[in-house]
């Protein structure tokens, strides 16, 4: 029986739909090929991660804040009369002797005039602070200028109030100063204000140096790390070894297996504190065991990995 034209075509688009799903089934279901008639097995993905030992660290919690670089007996200057303020004979930095006379304030009133008001420095020693600009209104009150006694300094931060729990006297700091680029200085903290400012919300501590250093004075910035809480001997790996899954954390620890090849066990984890990119690990891991720190994003539970290198 003659097939016609029509027919043929018909057929034709059968055949190649029926080849192209049993082409799709094979590949969705992973099923095995055959070369020369023996069955083959296509080999498991395979993915290059890189590793990190757990390791027994002491992680140190700090805090990081702007600090100034203060004397450490200061006299504030305040004028005995209200008015205008009509000069200023000293400046910042400028010596003074106690008794001497460093501003006059105009007291004078629309139609009064009065005699200038003297201002006397209370101690001797150094103008710390920029004093009040001429022209100033001043009252009894306000601080014309600071005047350092002696020479000892001390550094002076103001803490938010989320972190005051972490203060206490005794704490050791590295110093970082403005002037002194890669150089750094030790520093004990000696005061913890009691009160927390109302407006600031800031406690302000108090740090001496270590040691003193002729090339520090009043008025520098500096940088201050805090080191407030050691955690000794802990077991923590790096932070992006950790990954989440259906809530829970895990990592990717590395297993050598028999046959020489290295697969991955996803391990659940307790992680603690986490400090300068390093996370402690509460349980789930040994010291020494490698864990996957790049690469797991694609990793599930038994897959085989090639280990490309240690490190980020």
């Amino acid at each position: 029986m003659k097939m016609s034209k029509k027919s043929r075509i018909v057929l034709a688009v059968v055949l190649v739909s029926v080849t192209a799903l049993n082409v799709t089934f094979r590949l969705v279901s992973g099923g095995s090929r055959f070369a020369n008639g023996v069955e083959e097995i296509p080999a498991a993905p395979m993915f290059s991660v890189r590793t990190e030992d757990a390791e027994i660290r002491t992680l140190q919690a700090y805090l990081e804040v702007n600090a100034n670089i203060v004397s450490a007996n200061q006299v504030a200057v305040m004028p005995a009369a209200g008015g205008r303020l009509d000069s200023m004979a000293v400046g910042l930095g400028s010596t003074v002797n106690s008794g001497a006379v460093i501003a006059h304030v105009d007291p004078s009133v629309p139609g009064m005039i009065f005699s200038l008001s003297p201002v006397q420095a209370p101690v001797s020693g150094m103008v710390v602070t920029n004093p009040v600009p001429v022209g100033s209104t001043v009252g009894p009150g306000t601080v014309l200028m600071t005047i350092a006694v002696g020479g000892q300094i001390q550094i002076e931060a103001l803490i938010p109030e989320r972190e005051v729990g972490q203060l206490r006297t005794g704490l050791n700091a590295v110093i970082r100063l403005e002037a002194f680029q890669g150089e750094t200085f030790a520093a004990t903290v000696t005061q913890v204000s009691p009160v927390v400012d109302p407006v600031s919300r800031t406690r302000t501590v108090v740090m001496q140096f270590d040691e003193n250093d002729p090339r520090i004075s009043p008025g520098m910035f500096a940088r201050v790390r805090l080191n407030t809480r050691t955690f000794e001997d802990v077991i923590s790996v790096p932070q992006q070894a950790l990954v989440e899954r259906r809530g829970v954390t895990v990592v990717y620890a590395l297993r050598d297996d028999a046959d020489g090849t290295s697969t991955v066990e996803m391990r659940e984890v307790v992680p603690g504190v986490g400090i300068g990119g390093e996370v402690e690990i509460r349980s789930g891991l040994e010291p020494g065991e490698a864990v996957v720190v790049q690469g797991q994003q694609f990793l599930a539970d038994g897959v085989p990995v090639r280990v490309l290198g240690r490190g980020i």
